[in-house]
């Protein structure tokens, strides 16, 4: 039987764009303009436009508010997948519906469909890396949102009734005017959608402190690959990033690969798929403290185990080496160009040309200094619950503790007004709202969820606005010319004579 002809993306186009119509997407804007010192205030910015701000994006114009994205990346690399991430395809499973927000004509499938057809999509076993960038290049094609490229905010400052934002920019247009390349934006909320180091950046063990930083990259490190060609290569770690920048190597003609794995075994189970049920994507934010953590963290105790076909990636290289129970104690540089790194272990000593630290992110506000103003002013998970276990969780206790809008609370009230203008829409919102806020099997939960509430959000905060609005409303939905009249008394003694009693009729004299 001939394969069907697929419909391409144009076709695909019109049906999106019907579907879209019949959404009544966008929906009307209903926000008042608002202006601080005659500077006009944008709703909302949103800062990254990858994945969770393009979704984010579609939710909050459902609800009728137009943000303004801003992405330090150029047009078409924002996020990690043309840039740092090295996994050849995606973790996910191929049906998920990522950001679609619930259009089926928005979906990757869709997509993949429309140009490959229903037997390429049947064939597909996961997402290739770069393809899912194609798609999301697509996707904020077709959803058209306002973003400015190439914009790093170099500073965030919550005041009482908006937030000023200072920005860098390539060329100096991302808000009022002022030197060449350096901007100020004032916006009314401020969300950040600054995916899986949204708070902080990677955790760079104490053992690594002091060494040379030439010898060293962290995984999510952008690095030339290509430069280890004929170099021994160390990793430590044995999770997904481990297994891409091991395979990765690899390819590129490292001389040899060895994996420095501190647990006896390679985690097999992912605990974390185990969770993905609607009630926990839903529920989570309404369990329990004590549940919150208890989950979180235990799927952070056992770890998530790399991918199958990643690892067989590395495997299938002989010169691929895999070292269990093997915990580092010491990394030196040696200064001797033929051994430059000496890594002490547990199982002994290890001579390197380079190491790879795949140990993961870390909330940690010290790496990000656009954060310095409000920072210290967060309330954070251990303010609000602790455990005895609490100390050996890392990731957790530099959790924001948020509130229903994801929104910062302050650590000390009222040390910090307007911080509940600034909201974390970001991996660090996990404990208090479970994996709703960037990574791919929740993520249009979790932007209709703060799309819906940063709406009632505004309409609180403008409720004398609405409420005049309200009172001067006055679009008629009758002219008067829609009925008649009636002679009130007319029709009621009408009425009345219809409902009298009868006459009571007189029978015949028959006596006479």
């Amino acid at each position: 039987m001939p394969e069907e002809t697929p419909v391409g993306l144009a076709d695909l186009e019109r049906r999106l764009a019907h579907d879209l119509a019949c959404l009544n997407w966008p929906a009307g804007q209903w926000l008042p303009e608002r202006r601080h010192d005659g500077q006009p205030l944008e709703p909302v910015v949103i800062i990254g436009a990858g994945q969770a701000g393009l979704a984010l994006a579609f939710g909050l114009r459902q609800a009728g508010i137009d943000p303004l994205l801003l992405d330090r990346a150029p047009a078409g690399s924002e996020g990690p997948w043309a840039t740092t991430a090295r996994m050849e395809t995606l973790r996910s499973p191929k049906e998920l519906t990522g950001p679609a927000m619930g259009v089926p004509n928005l979906t990757f499938r869709a997509w993949f469909e429309a140009q490959f057809g229903a037997t390429g999509w049947a064939r597909l076993d996961k997402i290739p890396r770069l393809q899912w960038m194609d798609y999301l290049r697509w996707y904020r094609q077709v959803t058209r949102p306002r973003v400015r490229n190439e914009t790093a905010v170099t500073r965030i400052l919550p005041h009482a009734d908006h937030v000023e934002l200072r920005l860098a920019s390539a060329a100096g247009t991302a808000g009022t005017t002022g030197a060449t390349g350096a901007t100020t934006l004032l916006a009314r909320h401020v969300i950040l959608a600054t995916g899986r180091d949204g708070l902080g950046g990677p955790a760079i063990p104490a053992f690594m402190r002091g060494v040379d930083r030439r010898l060293w990259a962290h995984s999510s490190d952008p690095f030339d690959y290509r430069s280890l060609r004929g170099r021994h290569v160390g990793v430590i770690g044995a999770g997904s990033s481990a297994m891409d920048s091991a395979g990765t190597a690899l390819e590129e003609g490292a001389a040899s690969v060895d994996l420095l794995i501190r647990r006896a075994e390679i985690p097999r189970i992912n605990k974390s798929k185990g969770s993905g049920v609607p009630g926990l994507t839903h529920g989570h934010a309404d369990l329990p403290d004590a549940w919150k953590w208890r989950i979180r963290h235990y799927i952070n105790r056992q770890q998530v185990p790399p991918p199958h076909g990643s690892t067989l990636r590395v495997s299938r290289h002989a010169n691929a080496f895999f070292h269990t129970g093997c915990a580092i104690e010491r990394v030196t540089a040696t200064g001797d160009a033929a051994a430059p790194l000496l890594v002490d272990t547990t199982q002994g000593r290890f001579h390197f040309d380079f190491l790879f630290v795949a140990t993961g992110f870390v909330p940690d506000w010290s790496q990000r200094p656009e954060f310095a103003a409000f920072a210290s002013q967060v309330k954070l998970w251990p303010q609000r619950y602790q455990l005895p276990e609490a100390a050996d969780d890392a990731e957790l206790n530099g959790m924001p503790d948020l509130g229903p809008a994801f929104e910062f609370q302050e650590a000390q009230p009222g040390a910090c007004p307007g911080l509940w203008r600034l909201h974390a829409f970001c991996y660090p919102a996990a404990l208090s709202f479970g994996t709703i806020s960037g990574d791919i099997p929740a993520i249009s939960d979790g932007a209709r969820l703060l799309a819906t509430r940063l709406a009632s959000a505004f309409y609180r905060e403008d409720l004398e606005y609405h409420w005049e609005k309200l009172q001067a409303y006055a679009e008629p939905e009758l002219d008067g010319s829609e009925w008649t009249r009636a002679n009130t008394p007319t029709r009621i003694q009408a009425l009345r004579e219809a409902h009298a009693p009868a006459a009571p009729q007189t029978l015949p004299d028959y006596k006479q």
